[in-house]
């Protein structure tokens, strides 16, 4: 672990009354890309946010000072175990951890350790989180993609991990709605981090990309961020088992 980290209760709710955010919060994949972006929203409206990752050392110039970082692999489960076990309370888990290998993902080990990060990594969170979850009410948010609707020719393993992530997201909404734990995703498009940097720098490529974009133009971290922060607030409180697209209209095109 890069550093300590004091996860205790800051409050019931999902604000005070300043409108305060006093939630804890942990990002998975949250030292880096979409996962960094949610922690830093989350951090900005006052929760006490724990982003998880690979590089936590690397994340300090990426996140506020008010964010701690915790150095995990979710292909460990005692990382996960040693890791909640510190935490008095858990309102919001925010699953965005994932990998790429385009072009080796027909290499059956590689096919492996693609879907053990990006599905059964997010299984593994859910499960361990459960408990502090039901505790406290609390909600997931599953980081699935639009590769979770149509195949991905290059990237098989990536294609069938996000659309178990999908179908996961929906068994444990119906699972869990009875201990009071809400579980939606959302779907994100061709965004701007470092998983799309070889296809950012392919001119052809990414203007294929932007052409069957409505909205014309590349996608933000901080553009999914938002949408998580939606279902995890009031305002998504009868929401549950959805998995919302973050892709500035490339699926409807």
């Amino acid at each position: 672990m890069s550093e300590e980290h004091h996860a205790e209760p800051v409050g019931n709710g999902e604000h005070d009354a300043g409108g305060e955010d006093r939630r804890t919060v942990l990002v998975t994949g949250g030292t880096s890309g979409i996962g960094a972006a949610v922690a830093e929203r989350f951090a900005a409206a006052g929760a006490h946010v724990v982003a998880a990752g690979l590089d936590a050392a690397g994340a300090a110039g990426r996140l506020p000072g008010s964010v701690s970082r915790v150095e995990i692999d979710l292909t460990r489960p005692r990382d996960l175990e040693d890791l909640l076990g510190g935490f008095a309370r858990l309102d919001v888990l925010v699953n965005a951890a994932g990998v790429i290998a385009r072009g080796a993902e027909y290499d059956p080990g590689v096919f492996a350790r693609v879907v053990d990060v990006n599905l059964t990594g997010t299984m593994r969170a859910c499960v361990a989180s459960h408990g502090l979850l039901r505790r406290s009410g609390g909600c997931v948010v599953n980081v699935a993609s639009m590769l979770s609707f149509f195949g991905g020719p290059k990237v098989p393993a990536y294609t069938a991990s996000k659309g178990g992530v999908v179908q996961l997201t929906k068994a444990l909404a119906v699972a869990w709605a009875a201990d009071g734990i809400r579980v939606n995703a959302v779907a994100p498009g061709w965004i701007r981090t470092a998983l799309t940097a070889d296809l950012r720098a392919d001119d052809e490529v990414a203007r294929r990309i932007i052409e069957r974009t409505p909205m014309g133009r590349w996608g933000e971290p901080a553009d999914v961020a938002g949408a998580v922060t939606f279902l995890c607030g009031g305002d998504a409180r009868f929401v549950t088992g959805a998995v919302l697209p973050v892709d500035g209209g490339y699926l409807a095109a």
